[in-house]
């Protein structure tokens, strides 16, 4: 049976460039389907030409109920609805990793700026603010003093959305002008970037610039524990270096960017990722 996989993007970026290419490279058969345009007919299952979904939104909610409706029509996806439901969510996702007893930063959550004021002030300053839902470092706020908390947590109140009702706040960690961004694929931690930065925001979306981290005995454990906790696939690992407790695991992407780190680390990412994607359409599962 010929293999046939699907691409649910939401625009042609680098990454899906390198990805395509390694299809193509491959003879594989694909079709690129846009999420701006796409239908889905809920009573009707009409994809069963493609034996595997490749998900690369940028939007999340658009992945979540994307997957999800794949997933109940049997169509085998990469990631799974399972796995971008848990990272897609801050919360989720930290709840996953201490269930798993992986070691993350300290956290806390509260539901009205009263409570978490609290919390804030009960934890020390300075603290980071997150949003339960989103990427490329965007809406954090590095909090240093009650003045600025209030002043934050009240913006948060005004504007009002679901994703700011949940008060995600975590404690700061002192890294070395650096965290460490692992990726795993397949139960592989395949490669990792130092990403070096003066800010305390080190995302390479946001400026930090990437160097080759060597995967060692211990970042390959954590790693993968930590994403059998959140249920594994191609999955991008976000780690703080603590001076007195070690590795930290803080996030973890599910639609993973990874232009930045194949020169740096000399690793194939994109053939990696077909290489797991094919071996889904292939199994099923």
């Amino acid at each position: 049976m010929t293999t046939r996989v699907g691409i649910l993007l939401s625009r042609v970026r680098v990454e899906e460039k390198l990805l395509i290419q390694e299809l193509e490279k491959r003879g594989v058969s694909f079709d690129t389907i846009d999420d701006r345009d796409v239908i889905f007919d809920i009573q009707h299952n009409g994809w069963q030409q493609y034996n595997v979904i490749l998900e690369r939104c940028i939007n999340h909610s658009r992945a979540h109920f994307a997957l999800l409706l794949y997933r109940d029509w049997g169509i085998p996806t990469v990631n799974t609805y399972e796995v971008a439901n848990t990272c897609g969510n801050k919360l989720l996702t930290t709840s996953a990793l201490v269930r798993a007893g992986v070691p993350t930063p300290n956290t806390k959550v509260a539901f009205t700026p009263e409570s978490a004021l609290a919390a804030i002030e009960s934890m020390g300053y300075p603290v980071v603010l997150k949003p339960g839902v989103g990427s490329w470092g965007r809406l954090l706020s590095k909090i240093n003093d009650r003045e600025a908390a209030e002043t934050v947590l009240e913006h948060k109140q005004v504007l009002g959305s679901y994703h700011h009702s949940i008060y995600y706040i975590q404690e700061y960690i002192e890294k070395p002008g650096r965290d460490i961004r692992a990726f795993v694929v397949d139960d592989e931690t395949i490669c990792a970037i130092y990403r070096n930065s003066p800010h305390w925001i080190t995302n390479t979306a946001r400026g930090g610039a990437a160097s080759n981290c060597p995967v060692t005995a211990e970042l390959n454990e954590l790693c993968l524990s930590a994403a059998r906790a959140v249920g594994g696939g191609v999955v991008a690992l976000d780690l703080f270096e603590d001076p007195h407790r070690g590795l930290l695991v803080n996030e973890i992407n599910y639609t993973m960017e990874f232009r930045n780190s194949i020169d740096t680390t000399g690793v194939n990412i994109p053939a990696r990722v077909i290489d797991y994607t094919l071996k889904v359409a292939e199994n099923g599962v």
